[in-house]
């Protein structure tokens, strides 16, 4: 069989940089270092600065490299794993959960959210706001929805807002039997309120994983889950579930 125009066409000049700068990331530099500048890396490599970036972007897009506003490029730590299709069920802020929660307050949520609750769409729920954290950065950021009959006994909690308002309401979410959980993962754009938390531009891809918690024959909270598109990698297990999981080669997905 002759060979293809496609086999025929030589590997781009800024792709054999990528490999070269991969295989540079991993002897000579550590997570959360600073590279050199755009005009000095050209120069080391004997490269086009338009080839340089393509390959930069290209590191970036496998989660190789962050851009920091007002810091530059760093070496990104390795990728964030959170299990999504675990058979293993748990209510957020169990024992090792690695959310960290932020705040809390009552607020009418989406519509969509209130019709996944099952509840009215101008009663108000409580919405507990929780961050996770790898190497000292940001890497998602969650927006936990839990409607008032799945924590009726608040009213004596004297913690008006905060982290300590949404432990409290964790803790009283805790009282019930949770009976199962069902994840689904879709791409998405970080909103301007996301990237600013995560440290990323608005618009930036991300990956939104929603959890809806099974209680009572209902659903008894949602968490909607945005993280970075490059701190993360899905694959599919043996059991059909997705999860999301470290990636010691740091290979491009």
């Amino acid at each position: 069989m002759g060979t293809t125009q496609l086999e025929s066409v030589p590997e781009p000049k800024y792709w054999h940089l990528r490999t070269v700068l991969s295989e540079a990331l991993d002897s000579e530099f550590t997570v959360g270092e600073i590279l050199p500048n755009e005009r000095d890396l050209a120069a080391r490599f004997g490269v086009a600065r338009a080839t340089l970036r393509q390959a930069l972007e290209q590191l970036e897009l496998e989660g190789r490299l962050q851009r920091r506003r007002g810091v530059g490029t760093t070496v990104a730590p390795p990728r964030v794993g959170v299990a999504v299709g675990t058979e293993q069920h748990a209510w957020p802020g169990a024992k090792d959960d690695v959310w960290q929660p932020t705040d809390c307050a009552p607020a009418v949520p989406p519509a969509s959210v209130a019709d996944a609750l099952e509840s009215g769409r101008d009663e108000s729920v409580h919405i507990v706001r929780r961050s996770r954290v790898t190497h000292g950065q940001p890497v998602a950021a969650e927006l936990l929805y839990i409607p008032q009959s799945s924590v009726p006994d608040l009213s004596g909690i004297d913690a008006p807002s905060g982290a300590a308002r949404a432990r409290a309401v964790l803790r009283e979410l805790h009282r019930l039997e949770l009976e199962g959980q069902d994840s689904a993962v879709e791409l998405g754009s970080a909103r301007a309120d996301d990237a600013k938390e995560l440290d990323r531009l608005p618009g930036a891809p991300v990956l939104v994983v929603t959890t809806r918690y099974i209680a009572e024959g209902r659903t008894a909270a949602l968490s909607v889950a945005t993280y970075r598109a490059d701190t993360c990698r899905l694959t599919f297990g043996d059991s059909g579930g997705v999860e999301i999981h470290e990636d010691p080669e740091r290979r491009a997905s």
